[in-house]
């Protein structure tokens, strides 16, 4: 038996304790993070330092082992759930904020209600013979469950044959109902098969627009059907000149886009309703530059019922042939020996014989001239103001007439020579060709 010294047999008590304090601290390290972690999960639970840590002998084992602990509340982390796009959602389920929500309903409401319209037009070909050929294209909404499209009167203007794109890829052929220049506006009308239901957009009404409200035009620009823009109101009751006879009163301004192929689509609300015929827009490179022009609802909901009864709107007219004076025409009637006391206003070349405007007493020219490609006649009385609206051009009779009816009376201001004058005029009717 081999013996040890007393210093020898102290070394290994102490070299034994060591090991036994690391083992039990290893021990109490275990103990205390498992403690911690069932901590998370219930704050106020005992820390439960009884842990039983069983060596497995082989891989497998070593799995069921960490499966078993993993199932376990009290050895598991809390966790919060990740929130992961799961494929095949319903669009239901998605979130939206309270604006884009009231867009997309507008827009999945009605935008199979929004026609693209094509055209075609008679051309004249090499051999002088008239050919059809593409005309131009536009948007239309559908306004009744009849098949009546409002679209814009330069939409149609000159067609040969028009037809109506439905959502569906569909193609109906249409005639025009009526038709409005001084408002350019126009009704179409094609048959939907039995079967087909249309879903009209609902007039709403321009009377309570305001610059800053949203709006929404959906239409087809550059052949890209139904198209949603969105933008405000920019401003209200703009004049624009259409041509040199006509312009529009009233205009909505808008800044949402509004391209080519967009005329005679809807200008929406929020809830869905016209408030606007989308028409023209002001830009310098044949493309939206944020500034588009709207006619007011209102003005459609006055005339469209007409246009569907009758074909055209009965205005008011007054049986004169006129020119508008400008500088240049001014400075030639001074020449000519006819001084002018103003140098804007309607200039009468002639009144019809009979007709109202001879019986209130406006006297037409009585010499013959020509300027330009222009005969007419100097002299007559120089018309300057209707029903206190003043007139300076042929466009601003138009206008001061738009909304009157045959048989309604009138004041109409004029100059004979230099002397101001006053007369009362019976409108007449205005020929359905006119």
């Amino acid at each position: 038996m081999k013996l040890y010294s007393r210093k020898q047999i102290v070394l290994a008590s102490t070299v034994s304790g060591l090991i036994a304090a690391i083992v039990v601290l290893g021990l109490v390290f275990l103990t205390g993070r498992n403690g911690r972690a069932a901590g998370s999960l219930n704050a106020s639970a005992p820390v439960d330092t009884s842990v039983a840590v069983a060596v497995p002998s082989d891989s497998s084992q070593t799995g069921n082992q960490e499966q078993s602990l993993a199932s376990s509340p009290k050895n598991v982390p809390a966790q919060h759930p990740l929130q992961i796009p799961v494929q095949g959602t319903s669009y239901s389920a998605q979130t939206y904020t309270q604006d884009e929500a009231e867009t997309i309903n507008v827009y999945e409401k009605y935008n199979e209600s929004v026609v693209n319209i094509t055209t075609e037009v008679m051309a004249i070909n090499w051999f002088m013979e008239p050919v059809p050929q593409s005309g131009g294209s536009g948007s239309g909404s559908v306004i009744d469950e009849k098949g009546h499209v409002l679209t814009n009167y330069h939409v149609i203007k000159d067609a040969y044959k028009l037809y109506v794109n439905m959502a569906d890829g569909s193609r109906y052929e249409a005639k025009v109902v009526g038709s409005d220049q001084q408002n350019d506006l126009a009704v179409i009308r094609f048959d939907p098969p039995a079967g087909k239901k249309l879903r009209p957009i609902p007039f709403g009404t321009s009377k309570n627009l305001k610059v800053g409200q949203k709006v929404l035009a959906i239409g087809n620009p550059f052949g890209l059907e139904r198209t949603l823009t969105q933008g405000i109101v920019s401003g209200l009751g703009r004049p624009i000149q259409e041509d040199d006879t006509t312009v529009l009163q009233n205009m909505i301004q808008t800044d949402a886009s509004i391209n080519p192929g967009n005329s005679g689509g809807p200008l929406l609300n929020s809830k869905g309703e016209i408030i606007g015929i989308n028409t023209m827009i002001y830009s310098t490179s044949g493309g939206s530059v944020g500034i588009g022009f709207a006619i007011p609802a209102d003005t459609a909901t006055r005339i469209v019922p007409e246009l569907i009864k009758t074909g055209h709107i009965n205005r008011g007219v007054i049986d004169i042939e006129s020119i508008q004076l400008f500088p240049d025409l001014v400075e030639y009637l001074q020449e000519a020996g006819f001084s002018a006391p103003v140098d804007k206003g309607l200039l009468v070349s002639a009144v019809k014989k009979g007709g109202n405007a001879e019986k209130a007493g406006l006297k037409g020219g009585t010499k013959a001239v020509r300027y330009g490609q222009h005969v007419f006649n100097i002299g007559g009385d120089i018309i300057t103001m209707i029903d206190g609206l003043t007139v300076s051009s042929v466009a601003d009779l138009n206008t001061a007439l738009e909304d009157n009816r045959p048989g309604e009376t009138i004041w109409v201001e004029f100059y004979r020579g230099k002397q101001k004058m006053r007369t009362r005029l019976t409108l007449a009717q205005q020929a359905k060709n006119d």
